[in-house]
């Protein structure tokens, strides 16, 4: 049902019901603000507080209850070193940086964090040349540390390991993630930053060279009917805005008329699923474990929580859109076919 309201929103936007739709704006309330942040997932809130140190009246828009609720909070959070991104790109470079960042943050706010350190093996001779291509990629990146070790000492390390060899990556760690939003939310707060959750950003327009933000609270896309474009019940009228909507922020861009749609890089989303180890006292491995890395992915991995909890995963299967759910009717209808047996058995 969201996602049909806003698609509409988005198709009036688009096509020459734009000039009746823009009129049915004249009566809704304008607000001129300096900088609008839209989301507040990791990155949200980080540039959300980096902004709001620095001066500026930042305004995050949520369309959730609360922040981190999307991908910020279904991850691996893992810290990772910076070995598998091309020498000199923005990746690369970010990814050094940015992991003696967060160390540094985490340290010194007490958030709960762990250098744990990664393995990359390779569980056959022919995997070895890749492993020496990461070796040789993370050097020139900059990572420190690494070092090729041979499949015995790497299963001395971590007996429930079989491979052939292994690049060990002393750097790479987990971190609490929820903590560490939490702390960035806090800090943003402080520094008067204002937070609006339960409020969706429909789309938007250009109007004398700023772009205007159309607002609506969340629970009126569950109650729309698709029967007419859904008007906003705010519009904004910012300085600068920040688009880190995560998975919706693409599709979120194709609904700001106005814009040169053509820069806007095409979405291809992958989604992945986590198994978590049970009936366990002592984990198995101390160290994340990592595979060759594959297409769309780093591999099937193995993720240590800070609590010791083990995690297998994410697979990666391509789906058609964030809403795609056909996995989850798939396996709905493997469970309802399972409990069948075990009814006639």
């Amino acid at each position: 049902m969201v996602g049909r309201a806003i698609g509409s929103f988005g198709k009036a936007l688009g096509d020459r019901r734009w000039k009746a739709f823009g009129a049915g704006l004249e009566g809704i309330s304008k607000e001129k603000v300096d900088v609008v942040v839209i989301g507040a997932g990791v990155v949200g809130l980080a540039v959300a507080r980096e902004m709001a140190l620095k001066g500026r009246d930042v305004l995050v828009v949520e369309s959730a209850s609360t922040f981190g609720t999307g991908t910020s909070s279904r991850n691996s959070e893992v810290i990772h070193a910076g070995i598998y991104y091309p020498p000199n790109s923005l990746k690369a470079r970010f990814c050094v940086k940015g992991r003696e960042l967060l160390y540094r943050y985490c340290a010194d706010r007490q958030i709960p964090h762990q250098q744990i350190g990664k393995l990359i093996v390779a569980t056959r001779v022919s995997e070895v040349p890749k492993l020496s291509i990461l070796l040789r990629c993370g050097t020139d990146n900059g990572v420190k540390g690494l070092r090729m070790m041979e499949g015995s000492e790497a299963m001395r390390m971590e007996p429930k390991l079989h491979c052939v060899k292994a690049l060990l990556s002393p750097c790479s760690g987990i971190v609490d993630s929820h903590s560490f939003m939490l702390s960035l939310a806090g800090e943003a707060e402080n520094a008067r930053a204002i937070f609006s959750y339960n409020s969706t950003v429909l789309g938007g327009h250009v109007e004398d060279n700023h772009l205007h933000l159309h607002i609506s609270e969340s629970k009126d896309l569950e109650n729309h009917d698709d029967a007419s474009p859904l008007l906003p019940q705010l519009v904004l009228i910012p300085k600068l805005v920040i688009n880190s909507a995560g998975l919706s922020a693409l599709p979120l861009a194709k609904r700001f008329c106005g814009l040169d749609h053509n820069v806007i890089p095409a979405a291809y989303y992958a989604r992945g699923c986590y198994f978590t180890l049970s009936k366990t006292k002592n984990p198995p491995f101390s160290h994340l474990i990592y595979p060759i890395p594959e297409d769309g992915g780093l591999g099937v991995h193995v993720t240590l929580d800070l609590n010791g909890l083990i995690k297998f995963g994410p697979d990666v299967e391509w789906i058609d859109g964030v809403d795609d759910i056909s996995f989850f009717n798939r396996m709905k209808e493997i469970m309802a076919f399972l409990d069948l047996l075990i009814c006639l058995a």
